[in-house]
């Protein structure tokens, strides 16, 4: 099988075994600007590259993309993180030119799927995970299959309403979780609070030509800075309240958290572990196994590729 991962900025692609040993894997920007043609290219040769190196015959593609996708018509929709990719057909052109099925899932369904069939999630019937990164995604896997919503949409976890005075977002609310705890959400809090502060780690950062962002915010709480510490704690109250809502709704066996923000979870974990303290009266909260999840970025070429599997049985 072969399993390519879509995002904004980058193209992987991998060729896997049906017992999910990985072969060879390879990537490469994506160069969303210069439009789907050159885009669909730029996979196709990817994955006759990981196909040469494999010495095998593909016997089925996975695509797992960043979102909005249709995933029944086969169409990326995507101009926020692909600028120019507006039903864009990806899958007809990859059936023409492989001759095999080809499965299309949203990027977030993809690496739960692969956390599953080979990683921090394997032989749990129902697991949740969450990506902490540019935006906040979210992929429920129950038994092995993807859930699906209403007219096999993918729900949208990240964008659960948390404060409804808080920061407005592009999905039409204010304060959902993303818009609170996401990589750019933490960085423009810690911009302000550097702005109101005459001296501290985030304000002599402010001149610097990287500037603040979130590492700089984590890096600041390992070093003992009170207001970077305030930061981390602020996080993980409300990284909890998101989770409360999934445990109190679905009640997952595993929930499995990933993405660039997990790098420094040493310091979020502890705060966050206090606050679910909090919600394990009525329902066994604290039974659900909260952990890091196990691929990191290839997760989404290995739950591509069994997506691909999943075709074929």
């Amino acid at each position: 099988m072969i399993g390519v991962d879509l995002g904004g900025t980058n193209v992987r692609a991998g060729a896997f075994t049906p017992g999910g040993d990985l072969i060879t894997a390879s990537e490469t920007p994506i160069d969303a600007a210069l439009g789907p043609d050159t885009g669909l290219a730029t996979i196709q040769t990817l994955i006759d590259q990981v196909i040469r190196v494999s010495k095998l015959e593909a016997a089925a593609i996975g695509i797992g993309s960043t979102g909005p996708i249709d995933r029944v018509r086969g169409l990326i929709n995507n101009p926020y993180t692909l600028p120019g990719w507006d039903h864009v057909d990806i899958l007809s052109p990859l059936r023409a030119r492989y001759g095999v099925p080809v499965a299309f899932e949203n990027d977030a369904d993809a690496a739960a799927l692969g956390e599953v069939w080979v990683g921090a999630g394997r032989g749990v019937s129902r697991v949740f995970m969450l990506t902490l990164g540019t935006g906040v995604g979210t992929a429920f896997i129950v038994n092995g299959a993807i859930y699906r919503g209403l007219d096999d949409e993918h729900p949208e976890g990240g964008h659960i309403p948390i404060d409804p005075l808080g920061p407005a977002c592009y999905c039409g609310g204010n304060g959902c979780l993303e818009s609170l705890i996401s990589g750019p959400a933490i960085t423009e809090r810690a911009v302000r609070l550097a702005g109101e502060q005459p001296r501290g780690y985030l304000h002599e950062h402010l001149s610097d030509p990287q500037g603040v962002d979130a590492g700089t915010v984590f890096t600041g709480a390992r070093l003992g800075d009170a207001t970077c510490l305030f930061l981390v704690e602020e996080v993980a109250a409300t990284l909890a309240r998101g989770l409360a809502s999934i445990f109190m709704l679905l009640l997952p066996d595993r929930v499995l958290l990933t993405g660039g923000v997990t790098r420094s979870f040493e310091l979020v974990e502890p705060p966050l572990r206090r606050s679910l303290a909090k919600y394990h009266v009525i329902i066994p909260a604290s039974r659900v196994d909260v952990r890091l999840a196990g691929l990191g970025q290839r997760a989404g070429i290995y739950g591509a590729a069994k997506a691909a599997q999943q075709l074929l049985e």
